[in-house]
Parts: structure tokens; C-alpha cells; sequence
């Protein structure tokens, strides 16, 4: 792992790779709302499909809060769904920054996230505060996100598009994600995809770039 990357692109999904997110602190926080009999439904609330429509922009944001409290029989006010759906959210620290703007001078770089626009707004926010800037533009090259796109990971579908908008083959491509069904899918296709399984992994991959 220690080389530099024979490639064009670096691209980087979101969740534990460039921010930290937590989803067990997220459905905690909703559990402590919920009465005990209503528990189990965590248990798929990641999974079901309005979530799934949310993230590839099949819905739009007020229909997300109102299947969101149909699923738990709830009548959250939207404020509140939104604090619920963005609990999961944690920071973005600054070294990781650091090291795509030093990558970036070597190669292209980009994001590729399963997202929808109540977290990005919320990411938005985060980089804002921390960091003191709009948006992911200023620092990348490139920005794919899966409700922008209509797929999500693993659908080879969205690195498709991904590749068709770069322009470029899938061997010039590393991608960087934690989950191994959406590195096993991009390496399916041909990109050199590598699984983030802690803070480490992209700074020991890419430590060589100078």
C-alpha cells in the first residue's frame, strides 16, 4: 500500500473516510424518543426504501420527513426529524483536508457519496463552522452525490456515470470507501478500489505523494 497511486483520480466517499459519522449515536437518539414497543424498527430504518429513494432523489426532502414519521408513528415537527436524521454526523477534521488539498496537486480529486440534501445542507454547515467554507468545491475537483446522480452504491450504474463524467477508464480511478459491497462493485468494473477500515488507511495509501 505504500506507493503512489499509478492513476489520474482520487476519489473519496463521505461517511468515515472525509467525516466521521456514528449511525448507533443516531438510532440511540431516536430510540430515547420512541416507546419501547416501537424499538425493533431501528432495526431496518437504514434499510427500507424510503430511504433508499431518498438518497437516489427519487423523493424530495418533505416527503423523507413524512415517511419518517410514518415509519415510527410519530408527528415530529421537520426541525426535528432533521436533528434525528443528522445526529449520525460527526466532524471533519482537518488533516483529512490537508491531505486531499496535497493529493490534489498531483492528481484529480473527487467525492462520491451516498447522500441526500438534509445531510449535505448539514455538511454544509459542518464545513462552515470548522473550517470556514461553503462546500466541498473549493476542495475538490470533482463532486458525485447519490441523490444528484438518481444510483447509489453499490449500483455499478453510478460508477458508471462517475467514469463517463470523468472521462477517463476505470484503472486511472482510486476509490476510497469503507464499505466492502461498495469497494467490491467499483472493483467489479475496473476501478482500484480500497476499503477505508479506519482513520489511518488513506494516509498510509497516499503518504508516498509528494
Amino acid at each position: 500500500m505504500k506507493k503512489t497511486p499509478d492513476a489520474d483520480f482520487l476519489i473519496f466517499d463521505l461517511g468515515n473516510v472525509i467525516i466521521d459519522i456514528d449511525y448507533q449515536h443516531s438510532l440511540n437518539l431516536i430510540r430515547q424518543q420512541l416507546p419501547s414497543s416501537l424499538h425493533s424498527k431501528l432495526d431496518d430504518f437504514y434499510r427500507t426504501e424510503f430511504h433508499y429513494n431518498y438518497e437516489k432523489g427519487k423523493i424530495d426532502s418533505a416527503t423523507f420527513r413524512q415517511e419518517v414519521n410514518s415509519y415510527f408513528g410519530q408527528d415530529w415537527e421537520d426541525a426535528h426529524v432533521d436533528y434525528l436524521w443528522n445526529s449520525l454526523l460527526g466532524k471533519i477534521p482537518a488533516e483529512r483536508l490537508a491531505l486531499v488539498k496535497k493529493v490534489r496537486e498531483h492528481y484529480q480529486v473527487g467525492v462520491l457519496s451516498n447522500t441526500n440534501l438534509i445531510h449535505i445542507h448539514a455538511v454544509n454547515d459542518i464545513l462552515q463552522r470548522d473550517h470556514g467554507i461553503k462546500n466541498f468545491d473549493p476542495i475538490f475537483d470533482w463532486v458525485f452525490l447519490s441523490h444528484e446522480m438518481g444510483y447509489a452504491k453499490p449500483q455499478p450504474e453510478i460508477y458508471e456515470k462517475m467514469l463517463t463524467d470523468l472521462g477517463t477508464s476505470p484503472e486511472r480511478v482510486v476509490f476510497f470507501d469503507d464499505l466492502a459491497a461498495n469497494v467490491e462493485a467499483a472493483n467489479e468494473i475496473g476501478i482500484q478500489a480500497i476499503q477505508v477500515t479506519g482513520p489511518d488507511v488513506i494516509f498510509d495509501y497516499l503518504q508516498n505523494v509528494q
